[in-house]
């Protein structure tokens, strides 16, 4: 289904395109695909890129979670937490206080 856009995704990586949203981008789609592992890979990139991009952090928490990683889920979204708390991102800093309690 998406390995069209997984693989146009991955074309661009190491260019001069490549960044923490086009990172975000190929993890969530892989994430969306069923691949977690591959997900928290491309998503540890895109937090690497930016340590402040809240969503890609949310998104990692939820890549982990699915691989079965409790602890690096409950890790992310407390980093999460604090760059959404410094970029004043209130909703997300709620969401993941949210998965946070769920976990």
């Amino acid at each position: 289904m998406s390995a069209p856009l997984i693989a146009s995704l991955r074309q661009q990586c190491g260019g001069p395109r490549d960044g923490a949203l086009l990172r975000f981008s190929l993890g969530t789609a892989l994430l969306n695909d069923g691949d977690a592992v591959a997900a928290i890979e491309e998503l540890r990139r895109a937090v690497a890129f930016d340590p402040t991009y809240s969503a890609a952090w949310k998104a990692l928490g939820k890549a982990c979670l699915a691989a079965g990683q409790k602890p690096a889920a409950a890790e992310a979204w407390r980093s999460g937490m604090a760059a959404a708390a410094q970029r004043g991102d209130k909703q997300a800093e709620k969401e993941m206080a949210v998965f946070l309690r769920r976990l």
